[in-house]
This record gives C-alpha cells, structure tokens and sequence, in this order.
C-alpha cells in the first residue's frame, strides 16, 4: 500500500539533515554525477600537495574519500554541527578543522597552501583564495552552476528573473577569478538529470539544501507539497536538472 502524504512528510522532517551525507535518499531520489569525477580528480591533485585546504568542507564526507592527504591538510566549515561532524571524520586522517563564518578574511596566512579545493561552496572569495595560494598554486573545485534544479525552486517561489538564473554562471565566475589574478586552466560544464520518486525526497533535500527555497518549512508551503505529492502519484517522479561545472584556477608562479 502507498505511503500517505502525511507519513512521507513526518518521516522527511524527522531526519537529520547535519553533513553532507546524501545516503538517506537512496532509493527515493536520483542526481546523474559529472562526468570527470569531482572526487578522484580532488584525490589525484591531494596526493601532490603538500600543503591543501578545503573550504567548506561540510561534514568532510567528500575530503574523507581521498586516497592520500598532503602532510599538511586543513579544513573550513562554519555549519557548528557539521564542524562537529568534519572534525570526527578527519581527525583521525590527520586533518585539523577549523570554524570558519565563510566570510573574508580567510583565518590563513599570506602563500599557506599550494591546493585549496571545495565542493559545492555556497560562497566564493576569489581574493581570498589567490591570496592563501602559493605562487604555481592550484583551485580545484566543482560549482553548483546557474539555475541548477530550478524547476523545484520555481515550483514553490514562482518564476525566476533572468539575474537570479544566471547566478553562478561559470563565465561569471571566470571573470572573477581573472579579476583576482588566477588564471583558468580548465573549465567544464554539465547539465545533469534529477528525479524525486516521493514527496519525502523532496522535504529532505529541501530541509538539507536551505539555499533553494529559503525560509522552507513544510507548515509554510504544505498546500503546494500536497499538490506535488498528488502530482507525483499521478505522473510518477518529480524531474529537474541540476549544473555543475569544474573549475581549475591556478596563481602565476
């Protein structure tokens, strides 16, 4: 027998959203995954540093999957519970975390790092980032891209301006690291396919990704779930389309 509306929500709310674990939507959502392999390409690049940072490092999930970290690795976060969780998972791999507002400064020194690395960072201080990089020193990182799964952002908050669609354009934020004295050394972009198959799904990834939809609660838009969860029965699963793109940034020598 179906699940109702009701229990998918409860149990959805019920979660623990802390971290950057995807797991507890397994089975109930999928995302189609760049084709370079964001963390193997950061794993390769990790094990020639010897001195890295990751910035917004969540709850170090991704960080954690490295083959080999450099002598010296350091991490940022500046969600307190994923801090908590960040500093668990690295510490014993040798990796200091450090609480950080993701604001400017960066709590580092002049030339600290020869890789700085992040995934998905709601924030980019392109400044910052050349300033904390060596001379010959690399940003590897893959972006959440322009308009990425906008059709559940605009089902819920109507449409979008053309100005809030193009946030995160990877034009944009090549310019912006040129600006800041980097030069783009490689540079790909995907479109990638997502399906939510419950409402439950649904209320988790928003729950987990506030920026999407901010202020969400499920009191606040219960009408407009209920009618997607309807949909969705009807239709079968909720599709979007996520971007993302790397970016490989490196300082003059």
């Amino acid at each position: 027998m179906s699940r109702t509306f009701d229990e998918l929500v409860a149990e959805a709310e019920a979660a623990p959203v802390e971290g950057w674990d995807f797991s507890w939507l397994t089975g109930r959502a999928t995302e189609q995954r760049p084709s370079w392999g964001y963390q193997r390409t950061m794993s390769e690049h990790l094990a020639r540093a010897s001195a890295a940072l990751d910035i917004q490092t969540g709850g170090g999930e991704v960080l954690a999957g490295a083959a080999k970290l450099p002598p010296l690795m350091v991490a940022t976060e500046s969600w307190p519970p994923n801090v908590a969780k960040a500093t668990r998972l690295l510490h014993p791999l040798g990796a200091v975390v450090v609480a950080d507002p993701d604001e400017p400064p960066l709590p580092f020194g002049d030339e600290a790092f020869d890789l700085v690395t992040s995934r998905h960072p709601a924030t980019v201080w392109w400044a910052e980032i050349a300033r904390v990089l060596r001379p010959g020193g690399t940003y590897l990182a893959q972006h959440v891209g322009p308009a990425s799964v906008f059709e559940l952002v605009e089902y819920f908050l109507g449409p979008q301006s053309e100005e809030v669609r193009r946030r995160r354009h990877p034009d944009d934020e090549c310019r912006d690291a040129e600006a800041a004295g980097l030069t783009i050394a490689d540079l790909r972009f995907e479109r990638l396919r997502t399906e939510f198959a419950d409402i439950g799904a649904v209320v988790y990834f928003l729950r987990k990704v506030i920026w999407m939809v901010p202020g969400f609660t499920v009191d606040g838009y219960r009408d407009r779930l209920r009618e997607l969860h309807e949909r969705i029965g009807r239709e079968g699963p909720f599709v979007a389309h996520s971007t993302r793109f790397l970016v490989e940034a490196r300082k003059p020598a």
